[in-house]
């Protein structure tokens, strides 16, 4: 691969990263003026938008009328869980937790993505790996022990639904696995995206919505772009451009501490040291398990 693809794969990475740093913030301005339901109303339709365009831009729209019933009803079924659970989930949490303790604890999916891997397939963990999820679980339970901004121990409830969110992301990718195969990735989250938005729809003629102050509406459309739109769209780039993967995927570890970094300038949440290295912890503990351990297939 030259130079010049190589660095433009680093580009990509490094955009989506970018705008994944940002996003734990922007959750919690946008809940300063939007409800969590609200939030995603305007989110979920922004991101559609973009995979449209994406979709456009690839000409791939003619893939959509080759696609049979059964697979736009899993697409259908997929849109339930990601963006209508995952995003309903993890807003609740940071709507109940400061942002620098919601953003790690999501972040450990990948270690629920271990277990129900083995239990769909019914295959053994490597032994190894339980060192991997016990160095991460070790960080997510300091994280979890720590104190608010206020002295008070955080919301038991905002953990619960923080870990909630990490397992339904986990249980995203567990379908998403089964369907990348067979149906195009662009056409998957378009078509996610579009029955999440038909869900939501739905559901705001029984949930009272509030017009959005201008602030709100921007706010939510910030969400939909840098966290569930474009960094997909640089991400999937990115892994396209680049024959060295395994360098696109250890850049994704630097989101979760730029996001750390962020919180504390713009939100002014007290982040400390345990914070970080819970966090380390939790990402040492991944890094360990993916690059590290057999893997067993």
């Amino acid at each position: 691969m030259s130079s010049t693809r190589s660095s433009r794969a680093v580009i990509y990475a490094l955009g989506a990263v970018l705008c994944w740093s940002t996003v734990a913030t922007a959750f919690k301005i946008a809940l300063a003026s939007l409800s969590v339901y609200e939030m995603l109303l305007i989110a979920c339709p922004t991101s559609m938008v973009i995979f449209a365009l994406s979709v456009t831009f690839e000409r791939k729209w003619g893939l959509l009328a080759a696609m049979s019933r059964r697979e736009i009803l899993l697409c259908a079924l997929t849109g339930l869980v990601n963006p209508l659970a995952y995003y309903l989930v993890l807003f609740a949490a940071y709507d109940y937790l400061p942002a620098h303790v919601a953003q790690p604890i999501n972040y450990a999916w990948p270690i629920l993505l271990v277990i129900l891997l083995a239990l769909i397939h019914r295959k053994p963990v490597p032994v190894l790996k339980y060192l991997g999820m016990a160095v991460s679980l070790a960080g997510v339970a300091i994280i979890a022990l720590g104190k608010g901004d206020d002295g008070v121990a955080v919301s038991t409830y905002g953990l619960l639904l923080a870990a909630a969110s990490a397992l339904l992301w986990a249980f995203y990718w567990v379908i998403n696995d089964s369907l990348k195969s067979r149906l195009d990735s662009s056409l998957m989250l378009f078509l996610g995206f579009a029955f999440g938005t038909l869900y939501l729809l739905i559901g705001a003629l029984f949930i009272p919505i509030h017009v959005p102050s201008a602030d709100g509406l921007l706010s939510g459309m910030y969400i939909g772009a840098m966290e569930m739109g474009i960094p997909f769209i640089l991400f999937s780039l990115a892994l396209r451009t680049t024959d060295n993967t395994a360098l696109v995927n250890q850049l994704c570890y630097l989101a979760p501490f730029l996001s750390l970094f962020i919180i504390s300038m713009v939100l002014h949440e007290a982040v400390t040291a345990m914070t970080y290295l819970g966090l380390a912890l939790i990402v040492a503990g991944l890094v360990f398990n993916q690059y590290f351990v057999k893997q067993n297939n």
